[in-house]
């Protein structure tokens, strides 16, 4: 049992590391990658906008498509190598980026990426798998401030390396940094993988009539949908809103940065309190927690008038990213056999992809109608129709201090 739990535990040491790594070297290329797209060619302002967005879509809409298959792939050969084959992929993919002066190639390029994506929810899936029920919730809650710190850290490391050295040696260091995730997923993440006994025909019949409970597992990926996409409607007007509120004058970027960043620093700091609490409270009630405090929080960000109070709020709204993204993990890797482990996860980065779309294409169309604070509150109105969804379709969720729960 010791080297059990000693085995589980260095796991989720490596993956730790491997999806803060990651999530750094995936979103270092973000901030600047509408100036490289200036780069590929002179184009007029409404061009270079909408190559901008497809160069920036394009990547989510493939995973939005593709995860599913691979999720399906990984329950018949294992995590691992899913692991290996979406760092060493990224790998090539991103470093190559940094030698094309086409526009065309480099979205053939982001295309590719989205092929290749994969690595942090088969990461959870193989930690899901692999760790004790009882420390589950724990582990997924720890795995889950990898790539969160990553992606907090990596547009200022892009930025800084932008900065000193150029756009294009950019992308080749966040390829080197992938390489380095491949060699220690490699090395030294251990997969006790077997395949389903299961008949073949029974495993590739509906991926729903598999689970015990469907209801619950399409309203928990619905459910990443819509915190996904209320996260990403937000991400096109932040700077925006804040340049409104500080009246254009002052360092407007710097505090965009700062305030953008918020959320990624409270979740780094709630998420694995959150989860063991979850482990020994009941996952119920932090989901119900989580809800309720991201309506309560995204509401008044809508009528703010000082930028302090702002930075507040969305810092708040991190506490409950760390609530909600980690325990709809948690229940979904409790609820679901363990052979379609892999398969369930990648359909919930699948739904995650498709909320980060949504929430970009919406954010901006909303700020256009209502104004900028008209996104906060959409996004407010639409976690509290889907907590009434998750109260309808989820029973036990209407009870969460009972004894009974989903997990």
């Amino acid at each position: 049992m010791k080297g059990a739990l000693t085995g589980w535990r260095r796991n989720l040491a490596v993956l730790w590391l491997g999806t803060f790594i990651a999530g750094m070297g995936f979103s270092e290329v973000m901030p600047f990658l509408s100036l490289y797209v200036g780069q590929m060619g002179n184009f007029s302002k409404n061009e270079l906008t909408m190559y901008s967005g497809i160069t920036y879509a394009v990547t989510f809409f493939v995973v939005a498509v593709v995860s599913p298959l691979w999720g399906k792939l990984a329950d018949r050969r294992g995590r691992k190598i899913m692991l290996l084959r979406s760092s060493l992929g990224m790998a090539f993919v991103i470093g190559a980026m940094g030698f094309v002066h086409n526009i065309w190639m480099l979205i053939f390029l982001r295309f590719l990426q989205g092929l290749c994506a994969g690595y942090i929810p088969n990461a959870s899936a193989l930690i899901a798998t692999e760790t004790p029920k009882e420390s589950s919730g724990t582990a997924i809650g720890i795995l889950t401030t990898g790539y969160v710190s990553g992606n907090l850290i990596g547009p200022i490391l892009g930025g800084v390396l932008a900065q000193v050295f150029s756009i294009r040696l950019t992308f080749i260091i966040t390829g080197i940094l992938l390489l380095i995730v491949f060699v220690l997923s490699l090395t030294l993440v251990h997969e006790s993988f077997k395949p389903s006994d299961a008949p073949v025909a029974k495993r590739e019949g509906s991926l729903l009539s598999q689970f015990k409970n469907p209801t619950l597992i399409i309203t928990l990926l619905v459910s990443t949908m819509i915190i996904q996409m209320g996260n990403n409607s937000i991400t096109p007007i932040i700077s925006l809103y804040v340049q409104d509120l500080m009246h254009n004058v002052g360092p407007i970027t710097v505090v965009a940065g700062i305030i953008a960043a918020l959320p990624g620093i409270s979740t780094l700091l709630s998420a694995p309190r959150l989860g063991r609490l979850g482990d020994h409270r009941g996952a119920d009630r932090i989901l119900v927690f989580g809800f309720v405090f991201a309506i309560l929080m995204y509401f008044p960000q809508g009528f703010v008038s000082s930028v302090w109070t702002l930075g507040l709020l969305r810092f708040m709204i991190g506490i409950s990213d760390g609530a909600l993204f980690p325990t709809v993990q948690t229940l979904l890797s409790k609820n679901t056999p363990r052979e379609l482990t892999g398969t369930i996860f990648s359909w919930n980065q699948s739904f995650q992809a498709a909320g980060s779309m949504l929430g970009s294409l919406l954010g901006g169309a909303v700020s256009g109608w209502f104004n900028y604070n008209g996104v906060f509150i959409f996004t407010a109105l639409s976690l509290l129709l889907n907590f009434i969804g998750v109260l309808i379709f989820i029973p036990s969720m209407r009870h969460p201090f009972a004894k009974h729960s989903v997990d």
